[in-house]
């Protein structure tokens, strides 16, 4: 199959899954896209919500219409780095024996990563980067395609450990989760007081999805696009030269060069979504609030005036 059928063929898939997805969660289609957009680009992500918007239920849909295995981990504060990526037994031949932890399937859903203390993050962090656990000096691959999707809740932040920034950057997007419309929730109500029990199909395999990271990162991307999404990541740090006023009064640290890879890759994804075979600065715009979200520290007075993180972005793309 040639570049072009396979950007065709993507864009008629995604379609079906999108279709397939609506079946089960009601609204939430920018949320659904960029997590499409992640896992399409071979990233991750940070949902961002208040508990009751199906958090759990949207990966779990989205694993099932992918054809992918699904684990969730609760992350609670006596969680140990063991319980995610498994440990030796004793069997009764008295040999060491590997029990694979719930981190070995194709998605995983952390639950309320920031209630487990450092060390547990940190051990779902490395799998993450490497697609590999090393356990008793053995390094175990992760099967791929491998995505990881954790959750944090905005208000309650008492006994929490909060991702640090170096943590947080290796997520490719922050997704912001928002209550359903009034629409929406009456259909909510509807669907989920009832009996019916809709069939979710699958409709990619994991090799198939591989293939499609692939071909997004084989999209040519023209240098004044690349140099668009340096441009807008470099204007984030109040030390740059291209950092305006604007940015120096609200900002404490900048976006890094990771934020300019992601910017590039998901406008690439974004692009095949919309059946293009090369991104534009449409398609840059159109992920950097997701991208940057998290990447950017605002500061006290930015806090003080109520200027949110979405706001300073709109400023800048």
């Amino acid at each position: 199959m040639s570049d072009v059928t396979a950007i065709q063929t993507l864009v008629e898939k995604r379609l079906a899954l999108k279709k397939e997805i609506s079946k089960i969660i009601v609204g939430q289609d920018l949320v659904v896209d960029q997590v499409l957009l992640s896992i399409f680009s071979g990233g991750h992500a940070l949902l961002v919500g208040v508990p009751g918007l199906a958090k759990t239920l949207m990966v779990n849909t989205i694993a099932q219409a992918l054809g992918l295995d699904f684990k969730r981990i609760q992350f609670t504060p006596d969680l140990m780095p063991s319980d995610i990526l498994g440990s030796e037994i004793l069997d009764e031949n008295r040999t060491f024996k590997f029990i694979k932890g719930p981190i070995f399937s194709n998605i995983i859903l952390a639950d309320e990563i920031n209630r487990t203390p450092p060390k547990t993050q940190a051990a779902l962090l490395e799998a993450m980067q490497e697609r590999a656990v090393t356990i008793a000096g053995q390094n175990y691959k992760l099967s791929l395609p491998y995505f990881v999707l954790a959750t944090q809740n905005p208000i309650e932040q008492e006994g929490t450990y909060p991702l640090p920034e170096a943590q947080l950057d290796r997520f490719m997007f922050s997704i912001k989760l928002d209550y359903p419309s009034f629409a929406e929730e009456v259909q909510v109500v509807k669907s989920t007081t009832s009996d019916d029990k809709p069939v979710i199909n699958s409709l990619f395999t994991a090799q198939e999805i591989i293939d499609f990271q692939h071909l997004i990162r084989r999209i040519p991307v023209a240098d004044n696009v690349i140099e668009y999404a340096v441009t807008l990541v470099t204007k984030t740090r109040p030390d740059s030269n291209l950092a305006t006023d604007f940015i120096k009064n609200y900002i404490d640290w900048g976006a890094g060069p990771r934020a300019s890879q992601n910017l590039i890759l998901a406008a690439k994804a974004n692009a095949a979504f919309n059946g293009k075979f090369s991104p534009d600065i449409e398609d840059v715009k159109a992920v950097a609030e997701g991208i940057l979200r998290h990447r950017v520290v605002k500061n006290y007075k930015a806090d003080a005036e109520g200027l949110s993180v979405e706001a300073i972005i709109a400023k800048l793309v």
